[in-house]
């Protein structure tokens, strides 16, 4: 097989070995350097692997605005409580100008039907409060399908 028949990962592969890895194991940079660069190369696919599906699932939209939860990010918190991602698009107002939406990741404690955001738009929440959904219609229906759906994954952890 000729160089040109490999498939490009191959040959960005040999390009990134020749221009960086080989020029960082010279003496004056040292090796270290070199076998850090070839560990990132290494890795950095597998984050890609490695991150799940998205399903998202919406709940029936309220004049506050829709909302979604991802049914492939189902997980056990480490006290057992469900752990569920969560997207919130607020009703655009009056004016025509869409207000941003929001991700939360929720535990979700489905025995008292209470939540707390861990996690507000990848920024992470330190000892977040437990809360009821109490009038909140869009919480209520997030926290009623993602226990139902999550009922298998609890009953098993």
């Amino acid at each position: 097989m000729t160089m040109s028949q490999q498939p490009a990962a191959v040959l960005w592969g040999h390009l990134l070995w020749r221009r960086l890895v080989l020029p960082l194991a010279s003496p004056q940079l040292g090796l270290p350097w070199a076998l850090l660069l070839l560990l990132a190369l290494v890795l950095t696919p597998a984050a890609v692997v490695l991150a799940g599906s998205v399903d998202w699932q919406e709940v029936p939209a309220t004049p506050e605005g829709r909302q979604w939860w991802d049914a492939g990010s189902l997980r056990l918190s480490r006290d057992g409580n469900l752990m569920v991602l969560s997207r919130f698009q607020p009703t655009t107002p009056a004016n025509g100008q869409p207000r941003p939406g929001e991700l939360y990741v929720m535990e979700v404690n489905c025995g008292e039907m209470l939540f707390r955001d861990t996690s507000v738009n990848g920024i992470p929440r330190f000892r977040p409060e437990w809360i009821a959904p109490a009038d909140d219609g869009l919480l209520t229906a997030v926290i009623e399908a993602s226990c139902q759906a999550g009922q298998g994954l609890m009953q098993a952890g």
